[in-house]
């Protein structure tokens, strides 16, 4: 496998994490990790430096994944597909404020996954 491609997951239910980590290593993309929380997911992606993120908008902790996003983003402009349940207009605005490559809505489809993918993750 190409480690160029890997592929951060950022998401603290465990469930889904896993079902995006079968999903993506399916479709031939190494996952470099699943970080629960908003610093892991800094670690994690300054530590791995995937070619790009799945990043849950609410996660476990203090922080939210588009905390997360920022701090990523200023370190190193990661392309990062937004997750999220929410459609409030408070959270996709602060979504956009950021630098989304998409916005994903739970629950999300494999064939989604795979348009992310092949879109951001070259």
């Amino acid at each position: 496998m190409d480690d160029r491609r890997k592929v951060l997951i950022v998401e603290d239910e465990q469930m889904i994490a896993e079902y995006f980590k079968i999903i993506v290593e399916n479709l031939g993309y190494p996952v470099c990790g699943i970080a629960m929380t908003a610093e892991e997911a800094v670690r994690m992606a300054l530590e791995e430096d995937p070619a790009m993120i799945f990043m849950d908008v609410r996660l476990a902790g203090e922080r939210d994944g588009i905390d997360a996003a920022i701090e990523i983003y200023r370190h190193k402009p990661v392309p990062t597909v937004y997750v999220t349940g929410s459609q409030e207009p408070e959270t996709i605005e602060r979504i956009k404020a950021d630098h989304p490559s998409a916005i994903l809505i739970k629950p999300v489809l494999e064939a989604q996954l795979k348009d992310a993918l092949q879109q951001f993750c070259q």
